[in-house]
């Protein structure tokens, strides 16, 4: 018997309602025991960091305790990690402080397989400084982002390549440690965006060779805001806007404000509850590995289910077709509109969304334009009968026939 899907549905309270969510990469539902984590932080003695008092204590601590459990669950330094308002927020700040040190002359590397939160910072940021912008381009007859492009696009007046680890939207996993190496080679930085990938597989950071990789915990079952993780002596040469008394340690200077103590809270426990998922043996960070292989395989068991049906229902094009993929799935169906298609879903108790979901680039390279597609996105709570029922779904969606709407 699996320790997913009905094992853990029980943790999560969402799940006890009447829909089936299909909605995971635009972020999971939250177990119990992270919700409760961010209530005991928010209702015990709190304030400003200090080791002073029991309320300052409480706040360092939450602090302390997330940076070590992100670090175990990205492969990193805990005194590289940056807690920030959202990914795109730590990657606009970045983008910023990076882009002072380019020059006319110099050249960044973006790719069609981004968010636009890994896009539009670095464009805007190259414009400023007067730099040249390349593109890897995705591969629209497979979806992937061919890693051995970047020989050609890669020089030694590149600063930075800027490349997802996965895409939000079809699931692409990029060869991110090939692309990194080029890039080291001739000296550029890799800034890699981690939002999707970290949901489905255990990241080493070091292994792929990113300098800067973001996250965001909410899409592993805690709460709402970004992280990035770095090396301590990469963000000691860096200097972000910052207030002029708020710390010059790292990381702190480049978290701006009063960190959202409860938060942190949340986000440890998400990782933690992970760990739980791995057995009760051995270290911390191996049990988030042996979680994240067993709960990758898990999901992509439910994606193979899916992409069968899907094969079996007229009119589908299905575009996440990467030989390396998450369980994440696009589709559009010939005649029907894809805010029609989420419309008829959702009326059978389905949620699953239709957009181009911020990736605008990967929208384009596959001539979808601005409509995108419907996604369905699995987490480790969902079931091989709402797979089944997923299907059914689509059947009588499709069955209604095509609309103009």
């Amino acid at each position: 018997m699996s320790k997913f899907g009905a094992a853990i549905r029980a943790d999560f309270p969402a799940v006890a309602h009447e829909l089936v969510f299909l909605d995971a990469p635009g972020g999971t539902q939250m177990p119990s025991v992270v919700a409760e984590a961010i209530a005991k932080a928010g209702t015990s003695p709190i304030s400003n960091r200090s080791r002073g008092s029991l309320p300052g204590r409480n706040a360092d601590d939450a602090v302390l305790e997330f940076r070590a459990a992100a670090a175990d669950l990205l492969g990193a330094d805990p005194r590289g990690i940056v807690q920030g308002r959202s990914a795109t927020q730590l990657t606009f700040d970045f983008s910023r402080t990076l882009g002072r040190t380019w020059a006319e002359g110099d050249n960044i590397v973006l790719s069609q397989a981004d968010h636009d939160c890994n896009v539009a910072p670095w464009l805007i940021a190259a414009e400023r400084a007067g730099v040249e912008v390349r593109w890897a381009r995705l591969d629209p007859e497979t979806s992937e982002l061919p890693a051995a492009q970047y020989e050609a696009l890669v020089d030694d007046r590149t600063k930075l390549v800027a490349v997802t680890a996965a895409s939000n939207l079809v699931g692409t996993r990029p060869d991110v440690a090939a692309i990194s190496a080029i890039a080291h080679s001739r000296g550029a930085l890799t800034y890699v965006d981690g939002v999707h990938y970290t949901a489905h597989a255990g990241v080493d950071v070091a292994a792929m060779g990113a300098d800067f990789f973001v996250a965001s915990p909410y899409k592993f079952f805690g709460p709402h805001f970004g992280m990035l993780a770095a090396s301590p002596e990469l963000l000691d040469s860096l200097h972000p806007d910052k207030l002029r008394p708020s710390p010059e340690t790292v990381p702190e200077r480049f978290e701006l404000g009063t960190l959202p103590y409860e938060m942190l809270a949340g986000a440890t426990a998400a990782i933690d509850y992970i760990a739980s998922l791995g057995g009760a043996e051995g270290t911390r960070r191996e049990r988030i590995l042996s979680a994240m292989r067993e709960m990758d395989d898990y999901e992509l068991e439910l994606r193979d289910a899916i992409e069968a049906g899907l094969a079996e229902l007229p009119g589908v094009t299905c575009f996440s077709r990467a030989s390396e993929r998450t369980s994440t799935l696009l589709i559009t169906i010939d005649g029907i509109a894809p805010l029609v298609v989420e419309a008829r879903l959702r009326e059978r108790g389905f949620i699953a969304q239709a957009g181009h979901f911020y990736a605008i680039e990967v929208c384009g390279a596959l001539g979808l334009g601005e409509i995108g597609g419907v996604r369905f996105g699995l987490a480790p709570y969902n079931t091989r009968e709402e797979v089944d029922g997923l299907l059914v779904a689509l059947s009588e969606a499709i069955a209604e026939g095509p609309t103009a709407a």
